[in-house]
């Protein structure tokens, strides 16, 4: 494949005590065809992966921040892009060759798309991950005119954004931190007249690190998931979800532990909150059979 910078696309990786994931990761970023410019936020990692990407990879531009910013790290990376289109990439994934540049032919014919999705392929069995399934096959309806299937929200992780919409929204949401934290911008594109498409033709690999804190993660997700709901589900709906959602959750500690966090968000939450309009609730709505059934979105961990 033929090695030609394409000046369309950037990548943003964000990563936290991951020193030799990351450093592989860019090892792999720097071979793809496209020769993206690749901008690192290293978050207030404590194992020497900035200094190692200093050293090891001086073509990547580094923020090395000095706090653990969460998701708010790829806004941070995307301000100092000034690429039309993003991709995302987490320590421990990397793009297909061949698939930035697909990525950023698509977002330039498709001017309505703000956010492509592609196909997850988990290493080191070279499998599709269960959540492409639901996203090949997503019930929100389609318009004629989008590259793939509509999606109510997006795996960050494994996705390319169209840069001015992104900071148009404003990006991640600091309170959310991590963990589901895509939910919520899905749904203000939406409102604001976006599309989130799956693209079957744009690949990601993912080697999961075992260096993660699985129960956090939980906690944080079920935290966010809920306070999405109460931020813009109306009202009916914030009510059968929630009772949804709590009912599927394991009876254990980790889950009370993420109830009660976003019990304590609930001041906040309510005096932000605003409900979507019916065209983005729509999106929604067609989502909570899928969500309710899912085997690959289980609170377990």
């Amino acid at each position: 494949m033929t090695r030609q910078p394409d000046a369309r696309i950037g990548v943003v990786v964000i990563t936290h005590n991951r020193r030799d994931e990351v450093l592989g990761a860019l090892a792999r970023l720097r071979e793809l065809p496209e020769q993206p410019r690749v901008l690192v936020v290293d978050n207030a990692s404590h194992d020497g992966t900035a200094d190692a990407i200093r050293s090891q990879h001086p073509w990547a531009e580094l923020v090395a921040s000095p706090t653990n910013l969460g998701a708010v790290g790829r806004n941070v990376g995307v301000d100092r892009l000034h690429t039309p289109y993003v991709a995302f990439c987490d320590d421990d994934t990397w793009w297909e060759p061949g698939s930035l540049r697909e990525a950023a032919d698509v977002l330039q014919a498709h001017p309505r798309a703000a956010v492509l999705t592609g196909r997850i392929i988990v290493e080191p069995r070279g499998q599709e991950d269960p959540i492409v399934a639901e996203l090949r096959h997503s019930p929100v309806p389609t318009a004629a005119d989008l590259p793939g299937p509509a999606l109510g929200s997006f795996l960050a992780g494994a996705s390319v954004v169209r840069r001015d919409a992104f900071r148009a929204i404003g990006g991640f949401h600091p309170r959310i931190w991590l963990g589901g934290e895509e939910e919520l911008l899905a749904a203000d594109l939406s409102v604001a007249g976006w599309e989130l498409c799956f693209l079957e033709t744009i690949a990601i690999h993912h080697h999961p690190s075992k260096v993660r804190d699985p129960h956090r993660r939980r906690r944080d997700g079920i935290r966010n998931t809920l306070w999405f709901i109460w931020l813009r589900r109306p009202l009916p709906a914030a009510l059968r979800r929630t009772w949804n959602v709590l009912r599927s959750l394991p009876r254990d500690r980790v889950s009370a532990a993420g109830i009660w966090h976003a019990l304590r968000g609930a001041s906040w939450v309510l005096r932000e909150r605003t409900p979507l309009p019916p065209h983005a609730e729509e999106r929604f709505l067609a989502l909570e059979d899928a969500q309710r059934s899912s085997t690959a979105r289980s609170y377990v961990s």
